[in-house]
């Protein structure tokens, strides 16, 4: 009996600040903050607390992790200036946010045989030797499944929830169709 549990693990946004950041004064003035030029162009901002992780950008453009919902995609941002603003970087305009991938994982209650899907889902990639989960690419969409023999999925690359949603009621479809044959 299929069923379509899941819930919002992470939600990836970025956002233009609008603003220069000098990324060597505030990694010396905050003390969560890690910034190696040589190896990685950007600051990592950390707010431990919220859960949320930052990587900023000497051009103003951040990206955030560590949301669980759209909506604290905003509060994060905020939070984020607020930590740069404590050394003096100022905002005169309101951030252009945009949430770039929503991660989600759930159940669909059903064991699945990812040797015999990986030969009747055309775009399916299965190699147990290296990854012990089936990778399938939804044809014409930007959403990829990590699907596992126990039942239980990963979805990645959605835009917002109504997509997530929409994604796993189509494989649960796919899959019933599959598995009938």
């Amino acid at each position: 009996m299929f069923k379509k549990e899941y819930k919002i693990e992470n939600v990836v946004a970025s956002a233009d600040l609008h603003v220069n950041v000098p990324l060597e004064k505030v990694s010396r003035k905050l003390p969560n903050t890690e910034y190696t030029p040589e190896q990685f162009p950007g600051l990592v901002l950390k707010l431990e607390k919220e859960g949320i992780t930052a990587l900023v950008f000497s051009t103003g453009k951040i990206v955030c992790t560590g949301t669980k919902s759209e909506d604290d995609v905003e509060r994060a941002v905020k939070l984020v200036m607020r930590e740069l603003r404590k050394v003096g970087i100022k905002f005169t305009r309101k951030p252009d946010i945009k949430v770039q991938n929503v991660v989600a994982s759930g159940n669909i209650g059903e064991k699945l045989n990812l040797v015999d899907l990986a030969f009747k889902l055309k775009t399916a990639e299965y190699e147990p030797e290296q990854f012990p989960g089936l990778v399938y690419k939804v044809p014409d969409s930007h959403i990829t499944f990590l699907l596992f023999g126990t039942g239980k999925i990963v979805c990645t690359g959605a835009k917002n929830k109504r997509e997530i949603k929409r994604a796993i009621d189509d494989l649960v479809k796919t899959l019933k169709k599959i598995m009938k044959k």
